[in-house]
């Protein structure tokens, strides 16, 4: 199965068993905003509970708030939003579809990554355990004219993005013959800037409303509460301020199912410092949010730094941690330093001085600010899509599991009885009630075991208990791990100690 069936394949899936439904999908649905059902909410409350934890009781100078979506309008003219939040949009004239310049740009270096890689593993699968890498990239004809041409075109776009050259944009997409996926055709317009902001307004009467924004990050509502927050917690620095928050972005081309939304939630953390010390902050919380992902135990090599080389406005370093998703490395959290260009751009349009007295110095200074923010419907994504598998059995049955680990797992056990009689359910209703206090549990009776292992497997349960007839005598269960398909038979009065030392998600924060 390749990269792009596998995505498409987990798009149903997650529909079938539900994870995520199209919005409104009664009326024909709303372009890139989904819903999620009742097994996507539990496994997005347990990546959103793992992070909050980590940050805020992990570190005893981290704190949470919930800020409004609704915001003053000026709130976004300090922060830069008004004037400068764009994407460059092209349309192709043909097929009337409009894209952004930039994407287009990356999706073709990506496929020319794509063939590099093609033959790296021709290679590998050539030369076997006297494989070299380097020296294969080094030396092989086809992997130095791919590289040549990835090189000519990133550096072109580089060059375009820092002097923010729009026509230069277009000349790319033209000098490479990059298509339209729809009509097929290299029939651009110019490109030109599109604001990402929704606008709406606020007021009784139409004469008397004021325009504000849906917010477009969480992180301004941070920001705006600095002083509130370090006063009244008696916050010294260094600190952080934690937040988990809806956002919303205006996109051209949302795609990639809930990669890229129009609606959406962030997890960001800011975290401020004294002038001087940012780039040290920085390395660490680099690490700290690396060890954070890697902790979840999806393999280290699916992660990577890609560190920015055009950096925004308000930042002096900047980088990105991506995950391997279906379509290639993509952005799953970001970590910047914004020096103190935030408060220090509210302070002036404010009017209110926003500083810290620094006991220590014995002077007054606006802190500096090292951000991470992460994406929580891109962590979603990148959970499902690693850890859906589909395998192959040895009595030729295919067998669908979703392999989350099993502390973010939406249901972390399933109680089964054997037969719907001779007082079964009522023993495994009894096993139920003794759990569901301390994990989210179901309880199902139709159809065979087998049938409901199989469901089980595919919303990705941990444990199926089975209650069977010898579980009357011996007050045992059968016990049957989800990704190894073990089974074991445990005391029911120790079940709870056995599902609690693979799910609590407090085990996983330990390992931090």
């Amino acid at each position: 199965m390749t990269q792009e069936e596998l995505f498409k394949v987990l798009v149903a899936h997650c529909k079938e068993y539900g994870f995520i439904f199209p919005s409104s999908e009664i009326y024909d649905g709303l372009a890139a905003v989904y819903d999620y059902g009742q097994m996507g909410v539990e496994l997005k409350n347990n990546i959103k509970q793992y992070w909050w934890n980590a940050m805020t009781r992990l570190n005893e100078n981290i704190v949470g708030i919930d800020s409004c979506i609704f915001m003053h309008p000026r709130i976004w003219e300090a922060s830069g939003h008004v004037s400068a939040f764009n994407d460059p949009l092209i349309d192709n004239k043909d097929s009337k579809k409009r894209y952004r310049a930039d994407v287009l740009i990356e999706d073709f270096l990506g496929k020319i990554e794509e063939k590099i890689n093609k033959e790296v593993a021709k290679g590998r699968k050539r030369f076997g355990d006297s494989f070299d890498e380097a020296q294969f990239r080094a030396t092989n004809p086809n992997v130095l004219r791919e590289q040549a041409k990835w090189d000519e075109v990133h550096n072109r776009y580089v060059a375009a993005e820092k002097a923010n050259d729009l026509a230069e944009y277009r000349q790319i997409i033209i000098d490479n013959n990059i298509v339209c996926p729809i009509s097929g055709t290299c029939n651009w317009t110019e490109v030109r800037q599109f604001n990402l902001m929704f606008q709406t307004s606020m007021g009784s009467t139409a004469d008397g409303a004021s325009t504000i924004y849906l917010r477009p990050e969480t992180a301004q509502g941070i920001f705006v509460n600095y002083l509130n927050v370090q006063k009244t917690g008696r916050m010294k620095i260094p600190f952080g301020i934690a937040q988990i928050g809806k956002a919303f972005r205006n996109e051209i081309v949302a795609r990639q199912f809930i990669f890229r939304m129009r609606e959406f939630e962030q997890m960001e953390m800011q975290f401020f410092i004294k002038p001087g010390t940012e780039l040290e902050w920085f390395k660490k919380w680099k690490e700290q949010r690396m060890k954070w992902h890697v902790n979840i135990g999806m393999g280290a090599e699916n992660y990577r730094f890609h560190d920015h080389e055009k950096l925004a406005h308000y930042a002096n370093a900047a980088t990105d941690i991506e995950f391997l998703f279906p379509f290639g490395f993509k952005e799953l959290e970001g970590i910047h330093s914004r020096t103190n260009w935030d408060l220090g751009r509210h302070q002036q349009y404010s009017g209110r001085k926003i500083e810290y007295f620094d006991p220590e110095e014995g002077a007054a200074y606006t802190p500096y600010v090292v951000e991470t923010s992460i994406g929580v419907d891109r962590m979603v994504l990148a959970v499902l899509s690693h850890s859906y598998k589909e395998e192959k059995l040895e009595n030729g049955e295919t067998r669908v599991v979703l392999s989350i680990p099993a502390p973010l797992a939406p249901v972390k056990a399933a109680v089964l009885p054997l037969v719907k009689k001779d007082g079964l359910p009522e023993l495994a209703q009894k096993v139920m009630d003794e759990l569901k206090y301390d994990f989210n549990c179901q309880y199902e009776e139709k159809d065979s075991i087998g049938k409901r292992y199989r469901r089980q497997d595919a919303i990705g349960t941990p444990f199926c208990i089975t209650v069977d007839h010898q579980s009357l005598e011996d007050g045992c269960v059968t016990v049957r791990e989800r990704d190894t398909m073990t089974q074991e038979r445990v005391p029911i009065s120790e079940l709870r100690a056995l599902i609690d030392k693979r799910v609590n998600l407090n085990n996983l924060l330990r390992k931090l």
